[in-house]
């Protein structure tokens, strides 16, 4: 049951990349964010009345907020990331250095890394060099390559790992009997975030219908996934959740290579299987 709740919730929140990404493509990434944000707040509203009475607290809230800040800027920058780049690159990319995350704030705080953590974050190193270089064309190194450019999206999709990595530390931060609260918490500060954002550089929410259909299949999938990952992290061991969870790039990555057809050099197919090891082995070590 655990183990299916949480492979459902990484195929929800890689399938809700892959819909994010392509609205960006054909919206702008305040307007793709906000609309995805509101839906998933708007369907999480809807079924707090069917789920168990929690209590939160002032602390709850606070780090809801936080996570909110932290995720939405994760979210706005991946799927812009998304939107530029190869979505089978910067989908990995991003779910590495989010991993890395809680072993790095553990670290800092003076808990000594596991020889396994270390085999983990090694993996992950090896895998941002290869899934950065960019494919060559017709066995022809391009100009980009030449010049030691990265690939489109690459940085973005870094920034977007440290970002997202804040909101699953923000979120672990609050309470269990806080329940469903601190997404909501979440929600409201990120869309309040971006709705200042549009308001203050006079970008417009508008979208046309199709963008906006993507943009709400994202955002319904998303919030579904975070719903099924905090049930799954609540009942069952949290290393075994998070591990299972945090393959979501598998899906992003299938999807792109059916639907947008996309090329990957043998290099980046190789740190892709990388990233998705180095995540696995990473998590696995948190307790």
């Amino acid at each position: 049951m655990i183990e299916l709740l949480a492979l459902g919730s990484a195929v929800l929140y890689g399938s809700a990349d892959f819909f994010g990404g392509l609205t960006a493509r054909r919206a702008n990434t305040i307007a793709t964010v906000f609309w995805s944000q509101f839906v998933g707040l708007v369907l999480l509203v809807m079924v707090l009345p069917f789920l168990p009475a929690s209590t939160i607290s002032p602390h709850d809230w606070v780090w809801g907020f936080i996570a909110g800040l932290s995720g939405g800027i994760g979210v706005a920058l991946l799927y812009r990331a998304l939107a530029v780049g190869t979505m089978a690159v910067v989908a990995p990319t991003t779910a590495v250095i989010a991993a890395m995350i809680p072993v790095l704030f553990a670290f800092l705080l003076g808990e000594r890394l596991r020889p396994l953590t270390l085999v983990g974050v090694a993996l992950a190193l090896i895998a941002i060099a290869l899934v950065s270089r960019p494919p060559k064309q017709e066995g022809v190194v391009t100009v980009e390559s030449k010049k030691g450019a990265l690939p489109p999206g690459f940085v973005l999709a870094l920034f977007a790992g440290l970002s997202v990595g804040v909101f699953f530390l923000s979120l672990a931060r609050t309470a269990t009997s806080a329940g469903m609260w601190p997404l909501v918490a979440a929600r409201i500060s990120s869309i309040a975030l971006f709705g200042a954002i549009a308001l203050v550089t006079k970008r417009t929410l508008r979208m046309s219908r199709t963008p906006a259909a993507t943009a709400f299949a994202g955002g319904a999938l998303d919030m579904a996934a975070n719903v099924l990952y905090m049930i799954a992290a609540r009942i069952g061991p949290l290393s075994i959740v998070v591990t299972l969870a945090s393959l979501y790039p598998a899906s992003t990555v299938l999807l792109a290579r059916w639907f947008l057809k996309e090329h990957l050099s043998r290099m980046q197919i190789a740190g892709i299987l990388c990233a998705l090891a180095s995540v696995v082995v990473i998590v696995a070590t948190i307790r």
